[in-house]
């Protein structure tokens, strides 16, 4: 792990930052399906909004361990999820066996043309290298498909969890706006894209919170005993809060999703290896 708080050429450094904390998650992946909120109904939902039939094909893109693939089952969906890092693949694989999960990423996914009524990525399309995505993801969709991306972030109107977001920064962390657009994408495959939150919440102890921020990705990649210290400087916080002080207690948090649909004249040329075809 480094440390990035020192360098001397800061496009690299931001760059390697990235990286690395893209590909922080595969060895803590059993804390991050521990640990990791889900996502409301009513956003999964939304984001499928522009898919005209009741059990849609969709595309979990960078599906972790499942996380939003479990809603998206619940709503009716038959999932296919891609996920580059082995090990949050197989626990994805080990909660869901139902669901046919492939190795590949959001620049060379392993679909057919056409073959699927949406795409929908969780805590990920700020990982995406969106020049070479986009083609993809327009390529695997069927003629208006939605492309959809949801985040879940600690809603920073409540007092106490704006000042737990001070407390939780480290050498690793990135601006907010690196992870959340705060402007709409655009790209010339896809229609304008819209734009929803909806809030949300997660049953937390002052010990499971901590837990929770120990899986993220600003946390994973710095020093052990910078880690270790963070997370004390976390648990103190929480634990002085009357908020979250005593037992168990309601994490607040604001769903953003963003969607566009596929324009129909999309032309489709595939990339897909013989036998390959999902």
């Amino acid at each position: 792990m480094s440390d990035f708080a020192q360098s001397a050429d800061e496009p690299t450094n931001r760059a390697q930052l990235r990286a690395e904390r893209a590909s922080s998650f595969g060895a803590h992946a059993a804390a991050y399906a521990e640990h990791r909120p889900d996502y409301p109904t009513e956003s999964i939902r939304w984001a499928l909004g522009p898919v005209d039939t009741k059990t849609p094909v969709v595309l979990d893109l960078g599906a972790g361990t499942g996380k939003l693939t479990e809603g998206l089952l619940a709503v009716g969906a038959e999932v296919i999820a891609v996920e580059p890092d082995a090990a949050m693949r197989a626990e994805l694989a080990r909660r869901f066996p139902e669901v046919i999960a492939s190795a590949g990423a959001a620049e060379a996914i392993p679909l057919a043309d056409g073959s699927v009524d949406a795409v929908v990525a969780g805590q990920a399309f700020h990982w995406f290298d969106k020049e070479r995505a986009f083609p993809e993801i327009a390529r695997v969709l069927r003629e208006n498909g939605v492309f959809a991306a949801l985040w879940n972030e600690d809603d920073l109107g409540v007092e106490w969890v704006a000042e737990l977001h001070k407390v939780t920064r480290s050498a690793a962390s990135l601006p907010p706006q690196e992870l959340l657009p705060a402007r709409l994408p655009e790209h010339p495959l896809f229609e304008n894209f819209e734009r929803a939150d909806f809030p949300h919440r997660q049953r937390r102890t002052a010990e499971s919170l901590t837990a929770t921020i120990g899986t993220h990705s600003h946390t994973l990649v710095i020093p052990a005993q910078a880690r270790n210290e963070l997370l004390e400087r976390i648990s103190d916080y929480l634990r002085g809060r009357p908020e979250t002080a005593a037992g168990e207690f309601d994490l607040p948090i604001r769903t953003d999703v963003i969607r566009a649909v596929r324009r129909p004249d999309t032309q489709h040329r595939s990339r897909i290896e013989p036998g390959r075809v999902v």
